[in-house]
């Protein structure tokens, strides 16, 4: 085992940021011998230092730019969001040395190539896990497990909280416009139609996922996108006649035009899902995503896709 400590800054403390810090401190002696090196909370980046945010002040700083540039920092954890000023708190920490984690979706949507070009340009690691599912380790699988492999399509529920408004909303008549945040529609996708929140957000992950799974820039937008807001009660009863259900999927494939050049498509919408699907049974705050390979066939994971300790584990799985 290594006597050098392993140095972590930890930028924005909100829920993870809180969730990361606690992890930290209370897994001391499990993490040391998981990584084999003790490792030390250097400080942690937040927009207001004040003695009320449950961590000793004295780890507490609003100059981002001098807590990643130190000498004493190995690992920086960015956990603040949005795009700005992470992007630039990320690639200062890259372009001194320093690996990255990030949960940021918003970001590794638009910057993916841009930082994986300056990691791999300053031989550090950037990793980023916990920004598509929550707590579901499926990136690593796809860069690693299938590395081998060719990943034909992926499809998935990457936003838990549309399928938590879908159980909950009821009307009294068939054709009665559900409750706030938005209505559902059918699974037959039209540009024409504005995104919603939600939708943006599954678009983000969707193209990470493009991103990872298909070896090229994807960027969110890149990303066909629809949201919720047309589905209806009436929409649900069609779909059950049918012996489907409705989900807001992330769906990225691989296809090949008539001229056989191959393409990524990547676009999120509520879709017609058969009831004897995986997917189908996915509800609450939970995530799952479906992967079709060439040779491993269909795959599939699951598991808890927001909230501070799950997307905390994440972070925390990719030292």
């Amino acid at each position: 085992m290594s006597e050098k400590p392993i140095g972590v800054a930890v930028l924005g403390l909100g829920n993870v940021g809180s969730e990361v810090v606690r992890i930290i401190e209370a897994s001391a002696t499990d993490l040391t011998a998981r990584i084999g090196a003790p490792l030390v909370l250097r400080g942690i980046g937040v927009r207001r230092v004040a003695d009320d945010r449950g961590v000793p002040i004295g780890l507490l700083t609003n100059n981002v730019e001098e807590l990643v540039s130190r000498d004493d920092v190995d690992i920086v954890v960015e956990l603040m969001g949005p795009v700005e000023p992470a992007r630039k708190a990320i690639l200062a920490a890259l372009e001194q040395g320093k690996s990255v984690v990030t949960a940021n979706k918003a970001l590794m949507a638009v910057s993916t190539g841009e930082l994986a070009q300056a990691a791999e340009s300053a031989h550090v690691d950037l990793y980023f896990e916990a920004a598509v599912a929550g707590a579901i380790p499926f990136i690593r699988p796809l860069t690693q497990s299938l590395a081998g492999d060719t990943v034909l399509r992926v499809a998935g529920i990457v936003n838990g909280t549309t399928t938590t408004s879908f159980r909950r909303w009821t009307a009294p008549a068939p054709n009665t416009p559900l409750p706030w945040p938005t209505r559902a529609h059918s699974a037959t996708p039209k540009p024409t139609r504005p995104p919603t929140s939600r939708a943006t957000t599954a678009a983000a992950k969707a193209a990470i996922l493009a991103s990872i799974a298909f070896h090229t820039r994807v960027t969110a937008d890149d990303v066909y996108r629809e949201g919720i807001t047309k589905v209806t009660p009436a929409d649900f009863a069609s779909a059950r006649a049918l012996g489907c259900t409705i989900k807001l999927l992330a769906i990225c494939e691989r296809l090949t035009t008539d001229e056989g050049q191959q393409r990524v498509s990547a676009r999120v919408y509520p879709a017609l899902v058969p009831l004897d699907h995986p997917l189908a049974a996915v509800n609450g705050a939970f995530n799952a995503v479906v992967v079709e390979a060439e040779a491993a066939g269909r795959l599939m994971f699951y598991g808890q896709g927001a909230g501070g300790a799950p997307t905390a584990s994440a972070v925390m799985g990719d030292w």
